[in-house]
């Protein structure tokens, strides 16, 4: 049985943040960040997020706290949820995965890092090189964790029902995608 819930994944700086608030505000849907959730934990306990990723590698229960919020998220509908496992989650949901090279994320997540203050928080100002080294550094922690917690493989493409590029796609281009294909796909 489908869900009215729209679960969107992909890498660091894809825009899945700018993606979700979007389609949530076209769809007239509420929102749920799992990104913006690990952040406010990370200030929680005064450390950088990358720092977090690295003590989630041994204490489970950081991973099953975010994971829990994720799932209660998706206990209603009429949202749209960003979050690396939610489409695992909640697997009645229309699943997205925003693909990008971490090449280029790097230039958007120091442009967003320049704006964003919870951002600058919770994983401070960087070089480009050193965002690129942080993010691919998160992103390998969080692939290693959720396969040996889970068993799943979130960057496997075969688990969404639309990919999108977003290099090749603005913004715009993005939302009207996903907006588009959600609807054909809740009402079939």
């Amino acid at each position: 049985m489908k869900k009215e819930i729209i679960t969107i994944n992909g890498v660091p700086g894809c825009g899945k943040s700018s993606t979700a608030d979007n389609v949530a505000k076209r769809l007239g849907f509420q929102r749920f960040s799992s990104g913006d959730f690990m952040r406010e934990i990370a200030l929680k306990y005064e450390i950088s997020l990358n720092e977090l990723n690295i003590k989630a590698e041994t204490e489970k229960e950081i991973d099953r706290g975010i994971d829990d919020a994720v799932k209660k998220a998706g206990e209603t509908e009429k949202k749209v949820i960003d979050s690396r496992l939610a489409f695992h989650w909640i697997p009645e949901s229309f699943k997205v995965y925003l693909d990008l090279p971490l090449e280029i994320s790097k230039k958007r997540i120091l442009n967003n890092l320049k704006v964003n203050k919870l951002r600058q928080e919770s994983e401070g100002m960087a070089s480009e090189e050193e965002i690129y080294k942080k993010i691919k550094n998160r992103f390998d922690s969080e692939n290693k964790r959720y396969w040996d917690l889970y068993k799943v493989d979130n960057t496997e493409k075969k688990n969404y029902d639309l990919i999108v590029d977003t290099d090749k796609n603005n913004l715009e281009q993005v939302v009207d995608i996903i907006v588009s294909e959600y609807k054909k796909w809740i009402e079939n």
